[in-house]
């Protein structure tokens, strides 16, 4: 079967105007056109574009995209290369994962230290609190504890 860019924009849910960008980059040679040069999506193309939105969505650069694009499509004597892009965009996604950690870590105690204070009625019930009256997962917090 074959798909506008518009019916694979909704299927992939992204905007056309953005396959029409990754298709500008020179992202997806893979990509058919009719004789007047309509593009023309096939099934065996959704792989294709649900990789390039997987890696645009980690943050990966359109040039490394392309490259490994390139690459996939030069064979199996650049098996090694893709992995080490891989591997490479794999490293920074948990690097994000872990700072994105950090960040729910302090939301989630800021959310225990109003609703404390707000229980209480004043942020100064705080100023008490001893270590053992604090839930162990922000004993990392105490320091900053009196911090609003």
């Amino acid at each position: 079967m074959v798909y506008t860019i518009g019916e694979m924009a909704k299927r992939l849910n992204v905007a056309p105007s953005t396959l029409r960008y990754y298709d500008k980059e020179g992202m997806l040679p893979f990509i058919e056109r009719s004789s007047g040069g309509i593009r023309m999506f096939q099934e065996k193309d959704m792989s294709w574009l649900q990789i390039i939105e997987c890696l645009k969505k980690t943050g990966m650069p359109i040039k490394d995209i392309k490259e490994f694009v390139d690459l996939c499509i030069e064979g199996d004597g650049t098996i090694d290369r893709r992995l080490e892009i891989i591997t490479k965009q794999k490293k920074a996604v948990e690097r994000q994962i872990e700072e994105t950690q950090k960040m729910l870590d302090m939301l989630n105690y800021k959310c225990w230290y109003y609703e404390t204070a707000k229980e209480a009625g004043t942020c100064s019930v705080h100023e008490n609190l001893s270590a053992e009256n604090i839930p162990e997962e922000f004993h990392k917090f105490i320091s900053c504890k009196h911090r609003e």
